[in-house]
């Protein structure tokens, strides 16, 4: 079986997808049988070729942003497995001081900018990371993130016309996962390609199969160069599905489980490892030792989060209002 990536971009996926996947099942544990995890929950459990794809076609000083379903972006960006099991947990060590939760996880240093629970607030702030950039000289590109509901928002009207109006360097990432909570695309829309909204604003636009980090490596790929060549952003749909309901509580009654295994018979973990076996990457041996691997860093993160201290009370105001009034200044 011939392929276009290398032994180790591989490898690579496959054990980037397998730790945001098995991080988020032992998560789902901690939440359903022994309640250490409260709150909102919304699990990135299907999704993982994006992060993956996406993660060999950008930089590291390339800029994240995206919704609530934040875990596998953020864990794939480089935020610390560690810090974000311990967010869940509520823990001072946690990438948001505990102060976050599930929705809210940052990494600043791995330029990771949320994790945001406003539905579709994301797209404007990613406009507004790239309009940075953009003013600061660099040739570094946003990935804004947001998913079929959020594409309903007034807000991605009013950015794609200023994205496209200055050119920013910003590429908009729609994870078409099928429904927005309950409802699917088909009942919210007349416009269910939701790459063609581009239109609209003559944005340069794709639709690319989420379930192959292979696809979604070169749609990405596209989409950057353009961006770095000063070409203005893109609009990706990027097809996808998430196994799981649309937060930890939901009981899936909008759909059917024959759906739900038809997109399981798709799972890019399972078709990463066929092609790595397929094309004698690894041996059954060496992905036990990957896996065993995976297994041992979310152990070790459950172990960190349970062993970390609560945030101290006097933390509760800090980090919400700026301690200093610092003026606007245009040079």
């Amino acid at each position: 079986m011939a392929t276009k990536f290398s032994k180790e971009t591989y490898l690579y996926w496959y054990e980037l997808m397998q730790l945001i996947r098995q991080f988020e099942l032992m998560a789902e544990e901690k939440y359903k049988m022994e309640g250490k995890i409260r709150g909102f929950f919304h699990a990135y459990i299907g999704q993982e070729a994006i992060a993956a794809g996406c993660m060999t076609g950008t930089r590291h000083e390339d800029l994240f942003i995206t919704a609530y379903r934040d875990h596998g972006l953020a864990i794939a960006k480089g935020v610390s497995v560690n810090s974000c099991m311990a967010e869940l947990y509520g823990k001072a060590t946690g990438c948001a001081k505990g102060k976050g939760g599930s929705m809210h996880f940052f990494g600043k240093e791995v330029n990771f900018f949320g994790g945001h629970g406003i539905v579709g607030a994301q797209i404007g702030t990613g406009a507004g990371l790239a309009f940075a950039e953009q003013y600061r000289g660099t040739d570094n590109v946003v990935l804004c993130y947001f998913g079929d509901g959020a594409a309903r928002q007034g807000m991605l009207h009013e950015v794609f016309n200023l994205a496209m109006l200055w050119k920013l360097p910003v590429i908009f990432i729609c994870e078409n996962n099928n429904y927005a909570m309950g409802t699917s695309v088909e009942r919210s829309s007349n416009v269910i390609d939701i790459y063609k909204l581009a239109d609209g604003y003559e944005m340069p636009a794709d639709t690319i199969d989420g379930m192959s980090p292979e696809a979604v490596h070169e749609g990405i790929g596209r989409a950057v160069k353009r961006a770095r060549e000063k070409g203005g952003p893109t609009l990706l749909e990027i097809k996808t599905y998430r196994y799981k309901g649309h937060s930890i509580s939901d009981p899936q009654k909008y759909r059917s489980k024959e759906e739900v295994d038809e997109y399981k018979g798709k799972d890019p973990i399972q078709l990463i490892l066929k092609t790595i076996l397929a094309n004698n990457y690894a041996t059954p041996e060496e992905i036990g030792l990957i896996d065993k691997r995976v297994e041992g860093i979310v152990a070790a993160s459950v172990k960190f989060a349970e062993e970390s201290p609560w945030p101290d009370d006097s933390e509760v105001l800090k980090d919400v209002y700026m301690d200093k009034h610092y003026p606007f200044i245009i040079d």
